[in-house]
C-alpha cells in the first residue's frame, strides 16, 4: 500500500467556475493532468489524502459531480474540509452520498494499515498574535479544539508504532514558519507527518517541506505540485 497526497483541486463541474483564469499551473486542463497522474500511480490498494478545497459547489448537490469523479478514481480517499468547501454538511448527511471510496474526516481518525490519518481545516496563523481580530481568534481557538479532538482520536487508535499523518488545510504556521499553538499540539501528540494546502501562486511564501520538532510539514496544493500526486509513504 502506498499513500499519496494532494489538495486544493477546486473542481466546479456543476457551477462552471474554471481555474484557468488564475493562470500558472491552472492553465491547460489541470484536472485532466491530475487524473492522468492519479491513474498512472494509484492502485486499488493505495490511499489518497485530500487536504481540502475540493469543490466550488455551495451545496452537497452541487459538489456531488466533483465527488463522484474523485470517487471513480483508483484508491481509497480521505478528505478534510477546506475554507472554500461550503458544501460540507453534517457527517450524517455526507454518509448518505452515493460514494464508495471516500471517507470524510471531522473530529475523527482512521487507521489504514500501519498508518493513522486525522485532520481538520485549521485557520490563519497571524503574523502578530496581538493584532488578531476577535472574530479570527474565535475561529482560531475553535479549530485548535478540533485539532485536539482529531489528534486524540488518532492516538486512541495507536497500539504500537503506527505513524500518524495529520492533515490541515491552512498552514499551521505563519509566513515566517514560526511555531504556533497548532504546531505545539501536533508535537504534543507525537505526529509523524503533516500535510497542508491553501497556498497558491508566487505571492505566497512557501517551502516544499518545513520541519518543526523534527516533524516534516508538506505543502500539497495541486498547482504547487504541478498537478501531480506526492507519494508520502
Amino acid at each position: 500500500m502506498k499513500i499519496y497526497v494532494i489538495s486544493d483541486l477546486h473542481l466546479g463541474h456543476a457551477v462552471n467556475k474554471p481555474m484557468d483564469v488564475f493562470g500558472g499551473n491552472w492553465v491547460g486542463g489541470y484536472w485532466q493532468k491530475v487524473q492522468d497522474d492519479w491513474n498512472k500511480k494509484v492502485t486499488s490498494e493505495d490511499v489518497v489524502l485530500l487536504g481540502g478545497d475540493i469543490s466550488w459547489g455551495m451545496t452537497l448537490q452541487e459538489a456531488l459531480p466533483d465527488l463522484l469523479e474523485i470517487d471513480s478514481l483508483p484508491g481509497q480517499k480521505f478528505i478534510i474540509r477546506g475554507n472554500h468547501d461550503y458544501w460540507w454538511a453534517s457527517m450524517a448527511k455526507m454518509s448518505l452520498l452515493p460514494l464508495s471510496s471516500i471517507r470524510f474526516i471531522q473530529n475523527s481518525a482512521h487507521r489504514i494499515g500501519d498508518h493513522i490519518v486525522c485532520g481538520t481545516r485549521g485557520w490563519t496563523v497571524p503574523e502578530n498574535a496581538t493584532l488578531q481580530s476577535a472574530e479570527d481568534k474565535k475561529i482560531f481557538d475553535r479549530e485548535l479544539i478540533r485539532l485536539e479532538m482529531t489528534l486524540t482520536e488518532a492516538n486512541k487508535l495507536r497500539t504500537g508504532n503506527e505513524k500518524i499523518v495529520c492533515m490541515t488545510h491552512y498552514p499551521p504556521f505563519n509566513s515566517k514558519f514560526e511555531d504556533s499553538p497548532f504546531t505545539s499540539l501536533i508535537a504534543k501528540h507525537d505526529v509523524d507527518t503533516v500535510i497542508y494546502g491553501h497556498l497558491h501562486g508566487n505571492s505566497s511564501r512557501y517551502a516544499s517541506v518545513v520541519r518543526k520538532q523534527n516533524i516534516p510539514y508538506y505543502l500539497t496544493s495541486c498547482d504547487y505540485l504541478n498537478n501531480t500526486l506526492l507519494e508520502l509513504y
